[in-house]
């Protein structure tokens, strides 16, 4: 167990919208930096440590992330890191850092713009570079290859998937920053088979921002903290050859190491992108009817990609802020099919 409490103390995130042409990434970030800070009262010369979440290669152009400095303000010098991840793992990094005892606060935030290529396309530098890359399968055919394993192994069937889509965008509509609300009369047509426009995340640009503290600064900031009871984070083969795509061990351990199994969850924040995933991701979490999953609506409502999976730890951390829930799960994940997976275990004080 951690020698200390880390909690988050404060979440916010950018309205999702399919493209914010006339914003730079630093105009898009810098509102909801405010933001996050305004509700703990701290200032940037306050926080102790600071990580960014990003991509270059979804920016295009390399070492991106250091113009979305200026929005943070690095002067005077500043504690910073930066990986070339989904923001969740900025945030596993700042939990680590604040463990340590080297700060008490940290910033952590990620963006993404989706917006401007082809985001199936990007994803495919995640491949194998010598195998599975030069023949360019995209992000949504190897999402269908595991759908269709899913159902020929009768995991699940496309009715199952177009209600799991169904059930999200229903929850979403309560979710003022989704980009997709309500639910939709249509499932869609096939993109690739078996997965339909409905069992598909959105396209779209965001960002969002999280701020830790430790101990008794946490409950000075926040009236109900949400701590962090454990965190862990694993990763599968490359090779998308050697892997069962009807199931995610890494999942499964990264959940045991986190704590997640020791008593019931009452809501879980997923981070699955296309329907099928969620069938895995309950599987392997060991989630039943009594767990309220994605509430937010989740990335199938609205997927900001770098920035996904920190708003399932953001939005689980929320929902302990105003006492919807006392016990929630949240999962992070990057690469195709489920490839790595972060799991955290966020609680209220009584």
């Amino acid at each position: 167990m951690p020698d200390r409490d880390i909690a988050v103390v404060a979440f916010a995130q950018t309205e999702h919208r399919r493209s914010t042409d006339e914003l730079s990434e630093v105009e898009m970030l810098m509102p909801v930096l405010h933001e996050v800070l305004d509700r703990t009262g701290l200032r940037t010369g306050d926080i102790g440590f600071t990580c960014s979440g990003s991509s270059d290669y979804l920016a295009g152009r390399a070492f991106s992330f250091t113009m979305a400095l200026d929005g943070v303000g690095a002067w005077p010098p500043i504690s910073e890191s930066h990986v070339e991840m989904d923001g969740a793992w900025a945030l596993y990094e700042a939990w680590v850092k604040l463990l340590t005892g080297e700060a008490d606060t940290a910033l952590v935030y990620a963006y993404g713009k989706s917006s401007p290529g082809s985001v199936r396309d990007v994803l495919t530098r995640q491949l194998d570079p010598y195998y599975l890359a030069p023949l360019w399968p995209d992000s949504v055919a190897l999402a269908a290859l595991q759908a269709q394993a899913l159902i020929d192994a009768d995991h699940t069937s496309e009715q199952e998937l177009a209600g799991i889509a169904a059930r999200s965008r229903t929850a979403a509509a309560a979710n003022p920053h989704a980009q997709l609300r309500g639910r939709r009369r249509e499932h869609g047509d096939y993109v690739v088979r078996p997965l339909r426009t409905g069992d598909c995340p959105p396209v779209g640009d965001g960002a969002a921002a999280v701020i830790l503290a430790a101990g008794d600064k946490a409950r000075e900031l926040c009236e109900r903290p949400a701590w962090i009871r454990g965190m862990d984070h694993r990763i599968e083969a490359h090779g998308l050859g050697v892997r069962d795509l009807t199931d995610s061990p890494s999942t499964r351990l990264a959940a045991e190491r986190a704590g997640a199994f020791e008593r019931p969850v009452d809501t879980a924040e997923l981070h699955a992108p296309f329907t099928s995933q969620e069938v895995v991701l309950r599987k392997a979490l060991k989630l039943d009817e009594r767990v309220r999953v994605n509430p937010s609506g989740g990335a199938l409502a609205a997927n900001p990609v770098m920035a996904t999976g920190l708003i399932r730890l953001g939005e689980a951390a929320a929902r302990i802020h105003r006492g919807a829930s006392d016990r929630a799960l949240a999962h992070a994940t990057s690469g195709p099919c489920l490839q790595q997976n972060l799991v955290a275990v966020l609680e209220g004080e009584s």
